[in-house]
């Protein structure tokens, strides 16, 4: 059942359905990457709508899922437009879930922030993309973007 609820996931995810996606999430779900830690699945929902909404050439691929009924592992890629600078970004994505009544509780998707800034900031995600300090700037303004379009919803 996991493995296929996270083949439903990514499946809605290529079609930006944020609705769908959002519906895989448990109440109390949590999520975490290099720009946002999100704790309840309200949150997640928002950013999923917020990310599928702002990404209107996002493509994404998804591939290797394992799982059993405690957790489950995907690997995914996306090629979208970084909107804050209009440049193109190609970001490799492992993820890690773990389920609670059906449902996803926990997500953390890892990938290469130094890779990913050098795509979307340009040069200076390549000279100072491996600092804490791009790092943390980078976190700041993500959780910003998301609590106004949460403000914005209403």
């Amino acid at each position: 059942m996991s493995k296929t609820l996270i083949h439903d996931f990514y499946t809605a995810f290529s079609r930006r359905d944020a609705e769908a996606m959002a519906a895989c999430y448990h109440p109390e779900a949590t999520f975490r990457d290099s720009a946002f830690t999100l704790n309840s699945g309200a949150e997640v929902g928002d950013m999923w709508r917020m990310l599928c909404q702002n990404g209107k050439d996002m493509r994404i691929e998804f591939r290797d899922i394992t799982s059993n009924d405690l957790e489950a592992t995907a690997h995914w890629e996306a090629w979208y437009t970084f909107s804050k600078t209009g440049r193109k970004v190609h970001n490799i994505i492992d993820a890690a879930f773990k389920f609670k009544d059906g449902k996803i509780i926990e997500h953390v998707d890892t990938f290469g922030f130094w890779r990913w800034s050098r795509q979307s900031l340009g040069p200076i995600g390549l000279l100072l993309g491996w600092t804490p300090f791009l790092q943390n700037k980078v976190r700041a303004s993500a959780m910003n973007s998301l609590a106004q379009f949460r403000q914005k919803k209403g």
